[in-house]
């Protein structure tokens, strides 16, 4: 949510230093100075919810504009579809937490480093923390999340990511989490899961894709790479 934009940026390279290349599309990546503004990665495709009702989808909406803005290094979450990501992902086993030993017993008081501890599901995550913070906005400002000014929806973010709000049933500081990676991973992500539309994330980050054969580039250091990313369906950006 920096305004600075050359450490968002180098935080958004982190991230996919840190990811998995399989995830990403099986490929080595090989350095490309470029940039992917809004305008030029296009609006993101039209798309209706099947696990987020109305409300909630607006909140998703105006928090991942905050955790991923566009500008004019990249294009933002919205651009690419990241809301379209996280609403398929709820669809998914994972959504589902079926990828998860969810049987218990379940403690509230374990050090981070332990793991997940909870027995909700991302999707309930999600239905829960939206909800919580729909009600903290409106009982506090008199407003729910998405019609807030933006500088009041930072602020609850923050306030989130830093466990200065409670919620009920699930801690604010876990649904921020899950709301920041899930973003990441959408942002990040082929296109062939909703998110990462035309591949406006791997632009930002000069990432090639699934290109198969870098051969040719090996032994050339510091060169820029001329060809743009291309997903694993074929499809080139």
């Amino acid at each position: 949510m920096s305004q600075d934009k050359e450490p968002r940026r180098r935080f958004l390279r982190q991230v996919l230093a840190i990811v998995p290349a399989t995830t990403l599309g099986g490929a080595t990546a090989v350095a490309v100075s470029q940039t992917a503004s809004a305008e030029t990665a296009g609006p993101a495709r039209n798309y209706e919810p099947t696990f987020f009702t109305a409300p909630e989808w607006a909140f998703i909406h105006a928090a991942v504009d905050l955790l991923i803005p566009s500008d004019n290094i990249g294009a933002g979450a919205i651009e690419t579809g990241v809301p379209e990501f996280l609403d398929r992902q709820m669809e998914t086993p994972y959504g589902y937490g079926k990828l998860w030993y969810m049987q218990g017993p379940f403690h509230t008081d374990l050090p981070p480093e332990l793991g997940y501890q909870l027995s909700l599901a991302p999707r309930d995550i999600y239905r829960h923390g939206i909800a919580a913070c729909n009600a903290y906005c409106q009982k506090t400002h008199g407003k729910v999340f998405a019609e807030l000014d933006k500088s009041l929806q930072t602020a609850t973010l923050k306030a989130m990511e830093g466990a200065k709000i409670e919620f009920d049933a699930v801690p604010a500081k876990t649904f921020f989490s899950f709301l920041l990676t899930n973003s990441k991973e959408g942002y990040f992500a082929d296109p062939m899961y909703g998110g990462n539309q035309n591949m406006g994330g791997w632009k930002m980050v000069g990432f090639p894709g699934a290109r198969a054969d870098f051969a040719d580039w090996v032994d050339q250091y510091n060169t820029k790479y001329p060809y743009g990313p291309v997903s694993i369906s074929g499809a080139k950006g």
